[in-house]
Parts: C-alpha cells; structure tokens; sequence
C-alpha cells in the first residue's frame, strides 16, 4: 500500500510568517504552493521551491480567489473569463519561479473556497479546468474525494488524484464539516494519524456524528497553518509507515 501525503506550504507573507515549510518538506512527498492570490510573495514562493527541489519533494501549484486579506476562504462570484484567466496567471507565475528553482509544477490544487466550491460548482469548475487544459493538459487535478469535479475533471481529460483530510472532520455524507462550525478542525496528532491509517487500509474514515463513511483518496492533506501542523503532519507519516503503507508522491 501507498498513499502520497501532502500540504499547503509558501503562504508567508513579507512579515507575516505562515507555518514551518522547511520542516513539513522532510515530511510530505508534495507540496502545494500558494501563488500569491491568496497568499505568499515572490522571494518566499522561491524559497520554497528551492527548498521542495532539494528535498526530492513534487510540487503543485495552490490556485486560488484573489483574496489576500480573506486568505481565500471567502466565496467569489468570479465573471468566466477572469476565472480561467486568474487560475493561468498563478500556474504560469508558478511555473516560471519553479524552473529557477529547479523544479516544475506536476499538478493543481485550488485552494480553499475555490476548492470546495468547484467540487459542487459546474461552472467554476468547468473554468478551473479549461484553465489547466489551456495551460498544461498534463497536469494532474488534485480534488476533493468524492466530488462531482472527479469525474468532470475527468471526463475533460484530465488526470485526477482524489483528496481526503487529515485535520478535518468529516459529515455522513462525505464532505467536509464547515470551519464555521465546532469540532470541524481536528487537533490530536495520535487521533488523526489513527483515522489516516484507517483510510488508507479501508478507505473509510469516522464522520462526525461516528458513523463510517467511505472516501477513497489517494493524497492525504495536513494544512499547514494549523496549530501543531508538523507534529500531527510527523505522527501521520509515522503511523502509516509503520503499518507498512509507503509514504509517496504521486507526480513523478
């Protein structure tokens, strides 16, 4: 068994320091870097990047809303041609710090209320991937298990690697419990490292109310802006790996 586990990572901000990227990258096998829309500047990204390339660590481009002050978890009522247009400019902009850094981008992962809305959002969903099919056709879309994206995304032509979510609690029916609401976000390292090896072994992971619910994901999220985001993102890795499931990207 095998299961590729990944992040959020180059979200600082000129003063602002958002998480430990240089201890997450000698955690995860992929990294998905902000591209300045929601967060992170050019010399940080940069670093990131060179610090991903040196770790043997696959990079993705962390698309999002142009929402610095909201951190992209603000729901947008982006016109079409933005939309597309916006999604291009990061992955560009990503691609171009990435080859200076000695690396490329493999793949996409939108970035919150982008994310989760074109996981349901035909329209928005259906520019986020015309988008990727303009830009690079080759890149993998990373999108939430489960999703009605998966098989849009799919049936476009583009390859999909489904997602499930360390840190986050679960509904019945499989989508994540809003932030909004308490017990959403989930802290005890042991606890979630426990229901990623469950996931991992089963596809299945306990939702809130303590009913099973089936997700079948090939990458494994820890944010890294959480509190105890290394520690958890660590017990998760070890966990796994001591039931013998091999922690690996799955971009080449």
């Amino acid at each position: 068994m095998r299961i590729d586990l990944n992040s959020d990572l180059g979200e600082s901000l000129g003063a602002w320091t958002m998480g430990d990227d240089a201890a997450m990258l000698s955690i995860v096998s992929s990294a998905n870097v902000a591209c300045g829309f929601h967060a992170g500047d050019a010399a940080g990204i940069l670093q990131t990047l060179r610090a991903a390339a040196a770790r043997g660590v696959a990079v993705g481009a962390h698309v999002a809303y142009p929402d610095l002050a909201g951190f992209g978890r603000r729901n947008m009522d982006v016109a079409s041609a933005d939309l597309q247009a916006d999604v291009i400019y990061q992955i560009g902009a990503l691609q171009g710090l990435a080859k200076v850094a000695g690396t490329r981008v493999r793949y996409v992962k939108p970035h919150g209320a982008l994310y989760n809305t074109i996981a349901h959002d035909r329209p928005q969903a259906g520019d986020v991937i015309a988008a990727i099919r303009a830009i690079d056709p080759t890149l993998v879309l990373v999108a939430l298990a489960g999703a009605p994206l998966v098989n849009w995304a799919r049936e476009a032509g583009l390859t999909v690697v489904s997602e499930a979510f360390a840190d986050r609690a679960y509904t019945p029916e499989g989508t994540l419990v809003s932030r909004r609401e308490k017990g959403a976000v989930l802290h005890d390292a042991q606890a979630v490292a426990a229901r990623m090896l469950r996931l991992a072994r089963e596809g299945v992971v306990e939702a809130i109310d303590g009913s099973s619910v089936r997700v079948q994901a090939d990458s494994i999220c820890v944010h890294g802006d959480s509190p105890g985001a290394v520690a958890m993102a660590r017990e998760v890795r070890a966990v796994l790996e001591q039931a013998g499931v091999a922690v690996q990207a799955f971009a080449a």
